[in-house]
């Protein structure tokens, strides 16, 4: 069996998984089994939430076609499994075997994390014989060192070494047992076929064109491993059905962020809000051009193109669903899409709304001063995620460090998720505010923004700061904190300081985009030495042990879609 179809086969039994029991109930309900509690415990911080879209109105060509879709977002799990770690494989087969209550937890919270590892809490193996989760993935030999792929790809000439750090080859020995540059292509050859292949018969279901553009070129650049064409029409799309398929995100490799991770996002776009927002984009290059850095570090001229799409997800897999779930995402990520064509920034609708209710709003009821708890509205929360992945696409990307043409990715290496989250949050503050000012916004967001900014920082950290996004999310607390920005009250909750916010996110703003600009690897180091979690912070969370820290996804949409036609 392979584990593509282990993972399907893993995808709908998820689907029917009965919602954890809370820490109070599963420390009743089997005494005597402490790691079977502490799974339960683990389990309880992902509230299970349905996730669907309604498809009254879709037409039967196109509920084809977004079968079809969600078949090929399954085998984006069993790439990302792979590609998190070579013995996922056989890990996952054993787990299915079991039967006990413990061995089902484990099984439950391994495809959460799609691992053995748990990413709330550093990493830490909760199934047995799991080895420490490797920083290199399973893009990298395992037998290599870290210093022992830099060296080889220092000695690369130009094209060689862009095949090596570019987003989608791995790297392993050949038959002399040195390193080559393999692409996904060939590595993952056998899958890519089967998503290629539902993406073709997707196409050839669906009447919108646009769509079928992108679900040809896609299936196209899954064998070729050319994806440019298909970005530029996944850019272009203008369909009820939004699909975001393939190789993007590089955080899982942790050693250079070098490496894309396959995911999909399968989801139905709501036209009237993407229209709402769509304004937005057409201030885009004024606040590049009033960014506060060196203005030769600033884009004399964006990519065209800048759409925003608010969706719903139907359903998401792979890199787009583990461990805590994505409100937003800025995409392409390849500079030279950036370049030319600019990234479209696609809003999460259905995502942020379970977010927001069942996560942040509790959390403020905690962490925020009296006065401040009803300044939090699901309108800033909406509006600063939009902003923060509209900044993804302004600011330093294409560098030169000395004569030498670079990326600030390239530049930042292991550094870069991190000051790249923690840069699209405090510029989105910053932009927000610069848009409030002129008018564009409505100047009742000010009220509500940097309050709600700050609730949803205790959101973030809580992801862990060995994440991305909470890492940066900490850097900005700490470096807020120490600006007087932020304060903390007798009681320990926190409070926005409002004579001093304004210049210390400009000041952030500033500090981050210029070290991006300057390709400077030992300020990134300097800089994430913030994120930690602070005495003051800590307090906080510890309070915060009966609120979810984030949603655990469930499909109904996506499993009526897949049940056989009676």
């Amino acid at each position: 069996m392979s584990l593509a179809l282990v993972s399907m086969l893993v995808a709908c039994e998820r689907s029917h998984t009965p919602a954890p029991t809370s820490p109070a109930s599963a420390s009743a309900s089997s005494p005597g089994e402490p790691a079977l509690q502490e799974l339960q415990r683990h389990i309880a911080r992902f509230a299970p939430t349905d996730l669907g879209a309604d498809l009254a109105a879709l037409p039967a060509s196109e509920r084809d076609a977004l079968g079809h879709l969600v078949r090929a977002a399954q085998v984006m799990d069993a790439l990302f499994l792979e590609q998190v770690w070579g013995g996922n494989e056989t890990m996952l087969f054993d787990l299915i075997q079991e039967s006990s209550p413990l061995g089902e937890a484990r099984l439950r919270y391994f495809l959460i994390n799609k691992g053995p590892w748990s990413r709330l809490d550093h990493n830490e193996p909760f199934v047995p014989g799991a080895p420490v989760k490797p920083l290199s993935a399973n893009f990298y030999p395992a037998s290599a060192t870290k210093e022992e792929v830099e060296q080889w790809i220092n000695t690369l000439p130009a094209t060689g070494r862009a095949a090596a750090t570019g987003f989608f080859t791995t790297i392993r020995r050949g038959p002399d047992g040195r390193f080559v540059a393999v692409p996904y292509s060939q590595e993952y050859q056998g899958p890519l076929a089967l998503a290629a292949r539902h993406l073709r018969l997707a196409a050839q279901s669906t009447t919108q064109p646009t769509l079928k553009a992108f679900l040809e070129a896609r299936a196209a650049a899954f064998l070729s491993n050319d994806y440019y064409d298909s970005d530029v029409k996944w850019m272009e799309l203008d369909a009820s059905i939004e699909p975001t398929i393939g190789p993007y995100e590089v955080y899982e490799d942790e050693w250079f962020n070098y490496k894309a991770a396959f995911e999909a996002f399968i989801t139905l776009k709501d036209q009237s809000e993407s229209a709402k927002l769509q304004r937005l984009s057409a201030s885009l290059q004024e606040i590049e051009n009033n960014l506060p850095i060196d203005p030769r570090y600033r884009n004399a001229q964006l990519g065209a193109l800048a759409p925003i799409a608010v969706v719903n997800t139907v359903f998401s897999s792979g890199d787009a669903n583990r461990g805590v779930q994505t409100a937003a995402f800025n995409l392409p990520n390849d500079e030279r899409v950036i370049r030319e064509k600019g990234s479209k920034r696609v809003m999460l609708k259905n995502n942020q709304q379970a977010k927001f209710d069942k996560v942040l709003v509790p959390i403020a009821k905690v962490a925020l001063a009296n006065a401040e708890q009803n300044q939090v509205s699901f309108d800033a929360f909406f509006t600063h995620i939009l902003m923060h992945e509209l900044m993804h696409g302004l600011g330093p990307h294409d560098i030169a460090v000395g004569a030498r043409k670079t990326t600030v990715r390239q530049e930042l290496r292991e550094t870069y998720s991190a000051i790249e989250e923690a840069k699209a949050d405090i510029s989105g503050l910053f932009a927000l505010q610069w848009l409030v000012d002129r008018g564009t916004l409505d100047k009742s967001l000010e009220k509500t923004m940097y309050t709600t900014f700050l609730a949803s920082a205790f959101r973030s950290i809580r992801f862990g700061v060995n994440e991305a996004h909470g890492r940066g999310q900490a850097i900005q607390l700490n470096y807020l904190l120490d600006h007087g920005a932020f304060t903390v009250n007798g009681d320990g909750t926190f409070s926005v300081s409002l004579d001093r916010i304004r210049d210390a996110v400009v000041g952030l703003t500033r500090e981050i985009m210029t070290l991006q600009a300057e390709g400077s690897y030992d300020k990134a180091k300097a800089l994430i030495t913030l994120g930690v979690i602070r005495p003051e912070a800590k307090t906080i969370l510890d309070r915060l042990s009966d609120v979810p820290v984030d949603i655990a996804p469930r499909f109904p949409t996506a499993e009526q879609l897949l049940q056989p036609s009676s």
